[in-house]
């Protein structure tokens, strides 16, 4: 458990966060905070990113540098613009596609931005040749892309990619194999139409890397890839010892609203940390609590229920705080010298809509650096795709 260190802050600086020794280049559209560029660090080197938030732009600045960062509505980014890359990963708004939210789906006004993506791609295929547009894809959302109405949302996608030139599959990772967090996120993984894949990168069916819906549509969409990699074996941290418990509790009132089965859970232990997020239940509200070594998935500060609790009980007493935003950033796997400008409410916003660091890096290092290789002959960034 961390205590009251002051060197937090002033920790030792992440990895060289603009990849400068990594042999591939890639876009980042929706690019939030950057975690995704420091995850693929050595593999490949952010050459333009783009996201419409100031505030999450202040943090990717910060950490990753300004001069490859555009802010900006990705409907007024075209494709010509762009230098060449290898990989173009879009992270693209999650809102509409949420089982928690709305459901507008994939044609509504925030989680519709991916089609702007696909734009851009067009656009750069236009002006350059099917060469000259990134031959590795990934786009990243909640799962509600598999699984919300039946699956329709994701085939329009996986139809598109198609219709782009590009096979697809895609598979789910939750980052509670690599940080004490429950967070599954769907990635779907694409590559150019006429690029071998390597071998031990596909098998003939669904893996650990499927659910029940992924399995379901690979099963039926033509070209789908069934994207393999053993299990990760690594042991994640304990969630005491991602947490600074020399912070106040002064929000103890909170235990007023959990429920009698949570809080007889909870009485029942010694001392012991538990997470929690308050929630409307039976026309009320309630904070319930889990015991299971592992945070909730973390979400954007908007809204009276989105930030998440921490019950510390020690000496029988139980107190309570809110989660904080350099916590929060430990619990997606940014380094200790990760900068988190502006209020706690913008560190809280730039984690929630975050990839996890972690699982950006399983990702590259499964799939992606491979795929790379594959499409371009071991050619390096400095030739960029299609180049000489």
């Amino acid at each position: 458990m961390r205590t009251g260190d002051s060197s937090h802050e002033a920790a030792a600086a992440p990895p060289d966060p603009a990849g400068r020794a990594a042999p591939w280049d890639m876009h980042e559209f929706f690019a939030g905070s950057g975690l995704v560029g420091l995850g693929l660090a050595g593999m490949f080197r952010p050459v333009w990113a783009n996201d419409s938030c100031p505030r999450k732009a202040a943090v990717y600045r910060a950490n990753a540098g300004a001069g490859h960062f555009r802010l900006g509505d990705v409907r007024g980014v075209r494709g010509r613009d762009l230098p060449p890359a290898h990989l173009s990963w879009a992270s693209f708004p999650c809102q509409d596609l949420s089982l928690a939210g709305p459901m507008g789906g994939i044609e509504a006004a925030r989680s519709g931005l991916v089609w702007e993506w696909l734009r851009v791609l067009g656009e750069i295929r236009e002006a350059r040749g099917p060469s000259g547009a990134p031959a590795v894809l990934v786009t990243e959302n909640v799962h509600g892309l598999l699984s919300a109405g039946k699956g329709a949302h994701y085939r329009k996608l996986h139809s598109a990619l198609a219709e782009a030139g590009y096979r697809s599959g895609a598979v789910v990772v939750d980052a509670a194999r690599f940080l004490p967090q429950s967070r599954p996120r769907v990635f779907v993984i694409a590559v150019r139409e006429g690029v071998a894949l390597p071998p031990g990168l596909v098998s003939g069916g669904p893996c650990w890397l499927h659910s029940r819906a992924a399995a379901a549509l690979g099963a039926e969409l033509p070209g789908w890839i069934w994207w393999s990699a053993p299990e990760p074996g690594e042991s994640p941290p304990r969630l005491e010892d991602l947490l600074d418990l020399s912070l106040p509790c002064d929000r103890t009132d909170v235990l007023s609203l959990v429920p009698p089965r949570h809080r007889a859970a909870l009485d029942s232990l010694g001392d012991a940390v538990a997470t929690g997020y308050r929630r409307v239940r039976e026309g009320g509200q309630r904070l319930e609590l889990r015991f299971d070594g592992l945070a909730g998935c973390l979400r954007t500060p908007d809204g009276g229920s989105s930030k998440q609790f921490l019950v510390v009980k020690k000496g029988g007493v139980a107190r309570a705080r809110f989660l904080s935003a350099r916590e929060a950033a430990r619990l997606m796997g940014a380094p200790e010298g990760f900068a988190l400008p502006g209020t706690p409410n913008d560190g809280y916003r730039a984690m929630g809509d975050a990839v996890a660091l972690p699982v950006a890096r399983f990702l590259g290092r499964a799939f992606l650096a491979g795929l790379a290789e594959a499409a371009y002959s071991g050619r390096g960034g400095a030739d960029g795709p299609g180049g000489a």
